[in-house]
């Protein structure tokens, strides 16, 4: 179809690429075809293709173009000699969503889904140069704080990662201000970098947590059925305690099995014995003494009256 207004070559080819991005930017690089491009420039595909070769070639064009101005607006934002750690933290989070407020369909294209053959200057290519220069600035900021090197490239993955995300969703959400988006990003990322672990530990669900807590659990177990223990005996105690005492039975005598008497009774009574044994022996000794003398005067008296009639 043929235009009723003129233009020159070139402006002509700026009019397809602001076509082209507006629908790549709203539906995708798949979604959108040559016919629509067309249609939307009321212009034959053929101009299309003379322009830029097909789709392909348009979003090249697109993309390069944006990739350009989102490296500008770092630009001036990344290489700051003498600002701190905190302030390279803002102004590269500001530059972002400076750029994102100014372009927003640009940065809609950059984000969304992107042919097979993805060229090498695409957008993920892009973020992997700016998370280099990122590194370079953690770099510098882990020596100060003696934490390890190697968590370095991950760190400036999650910081990129969590700021273009972010990026995505503001720039179809905007009910913050870009500074206070800004103070929000740069609040979750400066607050988690000051405070960093050298060995950070998931404490619930790594496997030593998991174990630590079985552990926990088992002792927590014992505990209970220790305590469980020890209030059923001091029950049972208790329940002793209260039970009234049969009275005892009286035991019939055995006449077949003598008594034994305690051993202090028994003791006792055999002193007794050998006392009795001894007076008795004493006794009978002095009754045999006197018959002894009775006899003896006896006899001197029976001599005396022989000697003496």
């Amino acid at each position: 179809m043929a235009n009723t207004s003129r233009m020159t070559s070139y402006q002509r080819r700026e009019q397809l690429i602001e076509i082209g991005r507006s629908l790549f930017a709203s539906k995708g690089f798949e979604a959108v075809s040559v016919e629509e491009i067309a249609a939307t420039a009321k212009v034959s595909k053929p101009i299309v293709y003379e322009h830029f070769g097909g789709k392909e070639g348009l979003y090249a064009v697109v993309v390069d173009r944006e990739m350009r101005a989102y490296t500008l607006s770092l630009h001036d934002a990344l290489p700051i000699s003498q600002a701190r750690p905190r302030q390279i933290v803002e102004r590269t989070t500001l530059a972002l969503l400076t750029y994102v407020e100014e372009n927003a369909e640009g940065f809609r294209v950059l984000t969304r889904d992107s042919p097979k053959t993805d060229p090498a200057s695409s957008f993920n290519s892009l973020l992997g140069d700016i998370a280099l220069r990122v590194e370079d600035i953690l770099a510098e900021a882990f020596k100060r704080q003696h934490l390890p090197a190697k968590g370095v490239p991950y760190y400036a993955q999650m910081l990129i990662g969590m700021t273009v995300y972010t990026c995505q969703y503001w720039a179809d959400q905007r009910k913050l201000s870009k500074e206070q988006i800004a103070a929000h990003i740069v609040n979750l990322a400066w607050h988690g970098l000051s405070r960093m672990e050298a060995k950070p530990e998931l404490r619930f669900e790594s496997d030593k947590a998991t174990k630590e807590a079985e552990k926990q659990e088992r002792r927590e177990i014992k505990e209970i059925a220790k305590r469980e223990r020890k209030a059923a005996k001091e029950a049972q105690s208790q329940n002793n305690t209260n039970k009234p005492q049969p009275e005892a039975k009286a035991r019939k005598p055995n006449s077949s099995r003598k008594t034994q008497p305690p051993p202090v009774i028994a003791s006792i009574a055999a002193n007794a014995n050998r006392r009795q044994t001894q007076e008795s022996n004493s006794t009978s000794n002095r009754g045999i003494a006197s018959i002894a003398q009775a006899n003896k005067h006896r006899r001197k008296l029976t001599n005396c009256q022989q000697r003496y009639p």
